[in-house]
This record gives structure tokens, C-alpha cells and sequence, in this order.
């Protein structure tokens, strides 16, 4: 609920959540595995769920992020030099299957999500990665869904890294930029070189003036706390976006060639 709270507060429209991390750990209740928070932390209740009901409660809309690159299945490869599990048996056909049965689960079990948010494909080519079948079956299940392009094909957005492009993207090309707040996406505690609220609040308007949308991270602590700093930077952006959101909100990009 308090998750939900800032984000609404900071003027956010919806969350992307981290499902599944390149360690393959799943923060959901996934009947494929026991690798995930219900059956191996005392914890034992569904954090994705519980986000998804608070989600359509307060009026945003929820979002997956999942990591096709996964460290903990015995059949993904390729592996990793420090990873020294014999790969004889591994078939990463299998595990495809496994990646498409936990997303199966994703948009089924959680209501309406809005974006499916992939990362680490770069270990493989979209055929490699059945991208397009897998593409098909997130759209037959959820057909008003957007996916990102790190699956190896374009679909429906681009997703710069820590940068804001110079321009917009020719054609029309949706995009979303997703940065930190400080140098980490998750929490660390000795990382305290935030970017002012400022700065942030000037990067939004940069950003939506180029027709693209602001995917802020926030790294919560080991309590599931959003860090203070954080809290304090959201809530004074938010505070311009209630004055000011009228030129960010349904707002395209500049009709200018150059700035």
C-alpha cells in the first residue's frame, strides 16, 4: 500500500515490478518452481498479488518486468565462467518452456498488467529465444498488452538505459527511459549520490518533450522500505506534477526538429 502511495504521490501512472532478476529468484507464487518467495522464505505470501489488488485500488496500473537470462535453472545456458554447474543434460528448450509457463502464470493470475518488461536477452537471438511464439502467446493471453524490445524484436517500445536520447525517435518510435536514482537499481546502502529533485524533474520534462515516458527506479531496503531519499526526491516531483503535470500528461513530443 505504501508502494503504491509514493508512487501516486510522485504523479507515477503505473509500476513496473521486478517479477523475476537475472538470479532467478521469482517474487510471486509460481507453481513451476520453489525458487520463489512463497516456498522458500518464511515470508509465504504472494508480494505480487498483494501489489496487484493494491494497484487497482489506488488507480495505477500494474507491470512485469522478467528476466528471460536466468542464473538458478539447470537449463538455461550459456553459463557464466564463475558458474561451475556441469551443463551435460541442461536443454534450453526447456527451459523456454518454463519461461513461458511462469509468464503464462504472470498475466493470468494478477488481473489486467499492463506492460511486460523483459531484460537479459542478449545471451541469445530472437530465434533462439522462440521470441516471436513467445510474443504470440503474451498477446492471445493479454492482447492490449505492450512489451518492450529486449526480447530481441522491436515490438512496442524502446528502452535507453541511463540516457535520454538527443532527439526523438524517428517515426513515432515509442520509448521509455528507465534510470536510477542514484548508481544502483537495487538498494545500497553506501550509494548516496542521489540526483536533486530537481535534476529529476527536469529530466521528466526532457523526456516527455521528446514523445518518451520516465521509468524511475526505486531500490527498497532489506524491509521492503523505500529508502527516505528516495521518498523525499518523489514527493517534491510529484509536488510540481499536481502544478505542472498538465504539460507532461497525453503530452507529444515537440513539433521542433532541434531543441
Amino acid at each position: 500500500r505504501e508502494w503504491v502511495r509514493i508512487a501516486k504521490v510522485a504523479g507515477m501512472k503505473y509500476i513496473v515490478i521486478t517479477s523475476k532478476h537475472h538470479d532467478g529468484f521469482c517474487m510471486f507464487d509460481s507453481k513451476l518452481t520453489t525458487y520463489d518467495i512463497m516456498d522458500a522464505t518464511p515470508f509465504k505470501r504472494d508480494p505480487m498479488k498483494e501489489l496487484a489488488r493494491e494497484c487497482r485500488r489506488q488507480g495505477l496500473r500494474l507491470c512485469f518486468y522478467y528476466s528471460i537470462m536466468d542464473w538458478h535453472h539447470p537449463d538455461y545456458l550459456p553459463r557464466r565462467p564463475w558458474d561451475q554447474r556441469p551443463t551435460e543434460g541442461a536443454d534450453f528448450n526447456r527451459y523456454l518452456a518454463y519461461m513461458k509457463g511462469q509468464l503464462q502464470e504472470l498475466l493470468t493470475n494478477y488481473g489486467d498488467i499492463g506492460v511486460i518488461w523483459f531484460d537479459g536477452g542478449w545471451e541469445g537471438d530472437a530465434e533462439r529465444n522462440h521470441s516471436a511464439e513467445v510474443v504470440r502467446m503474451i498477446r492471445s493471453l493479454r492482447p492490449g498488452i505492450l512489451i518492450n524490445d529486449r526480447i530481441n524484436l522491436p515490438e512496442d517500445f524502446s528502452t535507453p538505459e541511463q540516457t535520454i536520447p538527443a532527439n526523438a525517435l524517428p517515426n513515432d518510435r515509442l520509448w521509455e527511459t528507465c534510470m536510477t536514482m542514484n548508481d544502483t537499481w537495487g538498494y545500497a546502502r553506501n550509494d548516496q549520490n542521489w540526483k536533486s529533485a530537481t535534476d529529476l524533474t527536469r529530466k521528466l520534462i526532457d523526456i516527455a518533450s521528446k514523445g518518451g515516458n520516465f521509468l524511475l527506479n526505486v531500490g527498497p531496503t532489506e524491509l521492503g522500505e523505500i529508502p527516505a531519499a528516495s521518498v523525499e526526491r518523489l514527493v517534491t516531483v510529484g509536488r510540481w506534477m499536481r502544478v505542472n503535470g498538465g504539460s507532461i500528461y497525453g503530452a507529444t513530443k515537440s513539433p521542433f526538429k532541434r531543441l
